[in-house]
């Protein structure tokens, strides 16, 4: 046989050999996609959570006016159970594959438990904000001296 024959045959050879594992390579970055969209989602989730502490917070202030706030808090709620589906989903399909894993993930957390984390949400936010600017009525932080809003000095 001639070298450009041999060259042409395990050109073939490579390109099947490809072909057929292709497959079998995609399914390994499958695999690692689902963590990564499992992240996003429980960090839009924890954003939306915060989008309604927010909301429900301006309008006890009266920030918001009483018509907005059921359209503004409704659309929040709608796409918080968005993500809570699409959780539920990966969980599903990560159940078919690993079920040992969700098992541990899946434990349920007592009442108490879930207490201690929203007060311990709670006094993280009381500590990150310094009140109001008592010319704007916007949010500062304790290490403002400036209101970042209208710029008047909260350090007199």
């Amino acid at each position: 046989m001639e070298l450009g024959a041999l060259l042409l045959l395990l050109a073939v050879l490579v390109t099947v050999v490809l072909f057929v594992a292709r497959p079998l390579m995609n399914r390994a970055n499958d695999a690692q996609e689902t963590p990564q969209s499992e992240s996003a989602l429980l960090a839009e989730r924890d954003r939306i959570l915060s989008a309604l502490e927010e909301l429900d917070f301006d309008y006890t202030l009266g920030k918001i006016p009483a018509e907005d706030y059921p359209l503004q808090r409704g659309l929040l709620v709608q796409r918080g159970a968005e993500i809570l589906r699409q959780l539920d989903e990966i969980e599903r399909q990560a159940a078919r594959s690993a079920p040992r894993r969700i098992a541990a993930r899946k434990r349920r957390l007592s009442d108490e438990e879930i207490e201690a984390l929203i007060a311990r949400r709670r006094q993280e936010r009381r500590e990150k904000t310094g009140g109001f600017c008592p010319r704007c009525g916007r949010p500062v932080l304790h290490s403002d001296r400036f209101c970042p809003a209208c710029g008047h000095n909260l350090k007199k």
